[in-house]
Order: structure tokens, then sequence, then C-alpha cells
């Protein structure tokens, strides 16, 4: 093989994932995607909204699993106590054993980050944008030096692939937060809101290869699923009802929630199954997305070109080796 034949391999996208993991399990899902992504290169993991230190201990472990410590932990504003729906997973989880940094000013790591990094750095949220907006109000020239990648609103359809838009959490979470975000100078902002990510899940075969597979992470993901669906916190009935009300009984052992996030992640190195639009967007006072041609616009999945591919290729990496 001549030099001409190699293959071009790409750089990896060096990336930092800001989370609300602990709430909604699609986080967990999300969190072990991009851990067997070859295409990302994970700067750091960032917990966000509430319990901070509750989250922040279940990305530690989940990382611990995947044997990935040398991937820092922040630990963004805290804002409540009570933790959530898989407390019982690290409630006896030690966040100082964790072997690799952990940044109690995650703010302040995050901004730090971008600002050293020689190359722009994508920052994919899929949380209430409550410490990004803190990092703009602390550092605005992080946002000439990274992208933005987020799942939050809803435009055209809301839950379910339903007409109509719906309050989506991450905005409703802080909707001042996203506002600032919206207006900010990214170098690129591109996003899934409920319209394509609403109605991602994974059935029939497709979730029994996800729950056989051996593979350490895979089965942590599986694991903290089962504990989401049988805890007793009240945002977790909460999202039960909600999906129910519009997946028909989504939420039991035999398939997977709405995998939301999981969106996200992808979006951060590939559209090719997306229908992409240059959309307008500002926000309403009561949370809700508003096309609006005279605001900035930015990228928005809009429509599956095929969302079946999409749902084996969460499979086929979901069940690769970490």
């Amino acid at each position: 093989m001549n030099s001409n034949d190699k293959i071009k391999l790409r750089p990896r996208i060096p990336v930092i994932l800001d989370t609300d993991i602990g709430s909604d399990i699609d986080d967990t899902w999300a969190l072990a995607l991009m851990l067997k992504s070859p295409e990302l290169d994970v700067k750091m993991a960032l917990a966000v909204s509430g319990n901070t230190t509750y989250r922040a201990k279940i990305i530690a472990r989940m990382l611990e699993i995947a044997g990935h410590t040398d991937i820092p932990v922040g630990i963004g504003i805290h804002q409540s106590d009570p933790c959530g729906g898989q407390d019982e997973w690290v409630k006896n989880y030690d966040l100082s054993r964790y072997p690799g940094p952990i940044h109690s000013d995650g703010i302040e790591a995050l901004i730090r980050l971008i600002m050293v990094s020689p190359e722009p750095l994508t920052l994919i949220s899929i949380g209430p944008l409550t410490n990004i907006a803190a990092a703009l109000e602390r550092e605005p020239a992080i946002a000439g030096r990274c992208r933005l990648v987020g799942m939050f609103g809803s435009i055209r359809k809301g839950w379910g692939g339903s007409d109509g838009v719906t309050l989506e959490a991450n905005v409703a979470g802080n909707i001042s937060a996203c506002r600032k975000i919206l207006s900010a100078s990214w170098l690129d902002m591109t996003i899934t809101p409920l319209d394509t990510c609403g109605i991602v899940r994974l059935t029939g075969k497709k979730f029994q290869a996800i729950r056989a597979c051996p593979d350490p992470v895979t089965q942590a993901v599986i694991e903290n699923y089962y504990l989401w669906l049988e805890s007793p916190d009240p945002a977790t009935l909460s999202c039960f009802a909600t999906q129910r009300t519009w997946l028909g009984g989504i939420c039991d052992r035999e398939r997977s929630s709405v995998l939301f996030d999981t969106v996200a992640i992808y979006l951060a190195f590939s559209t090719e199954l997306l229908v992409m639009e240059q959309i307008g967007l500002r926000i309403r006072d009561d949370g809700y997305l508003i096309e609006d041609s005279q605001a900035k616009a930015i990228n928005c999945a809009m429509a599956w070109k095929n969302l079946g591919r999409f749902e084996n290729f969460l499979v086929k990496r979901l069940t690769s080796v970490s």
C-alpha cells in the first residue's frame, strides 16, 4: 500500500458536554453514546440544574465504568438539594474517589477549556442552559471560540410528533438563559427540537439487543433505566405521565423511553440522517419558541430522512465494545 492508498482519518472533534443527567434517563443514554463515538474527543462533562453534585456523581461513575477517568467532571451551579430517579445508583459513591479531575467550579473550568483550546470546541447542551449562560456572563468571548449543539425547544411539532408546539423542559427550566444563548455570537449553532428528538425510542429487537449487550457501559445504562422506571421521584413520575399521554405507555422494561438527547450527540459530528433548516427563532416570555424571520437564524433539525437508520445506528454504537 502506498501513501496515496492510506485511509485519511478525520480529526476527532473536541467537545464539552453540559448535562442534567439524573432527571430524565435520556441523558444517561446520551452520555453512553458520546463515550462510544470515536468522532468525539471529550474534554469535560459538566452537570447542570438542581443538585449538580448528585448529577456529577452519575457522570463520574459512568466514566469509571467506561475506563475514561481521564475526562474531567465539572460541577455546575447548585440550585437545590433533592436528587432524582438514579440516586440509588450513586448514593454510596464517593465523588472524591474519582481518579480524574473534579472541578468544583465547573463554570470556570468550562471557560478555561474554551479559552485555551488551540481549536474551536463544540459545546453539547442537553439540559437547561443555566451553566452556559453563567459562563457567557463571566466571559462573553467564549461564544466566538466555540460551536453550540443543543437539544431544546419545539418549533412545529411537539411530543411524539404531535401537531402544534409543546413547552419543552430545557427551555422552560431557564427561559432567560435560553434567550441569552440564542442571541450570543456562536461560531455556529445547531439544535434538535422535539420535532425530531421527540420521536426517538427503541422497541422490539432493537431494545432487546441493547438489553442483552454485555458491555459494562451499556449494562450501566440499562441498570439506571430500570432504577429510573421504579423511582418515586416526582419529576420522573411527571415524565412518565407525559410520555404515556403522547406515546401510549412507552415507559416499561421492554422498550426505551424517548431518547431525546442522543440526537444532540449525533449532531455534534453528523447531520446526514436529518433534514436541516436555517430558522430564525425567538423565545416568548412563557418559554415557547417562535419562528421569526427577523431573528438570528440557527441550524434546526426539523425532520428525519430515515429514522430507522438512526435507531440502527444507536443500537450499533451502544452494543459496541467501549
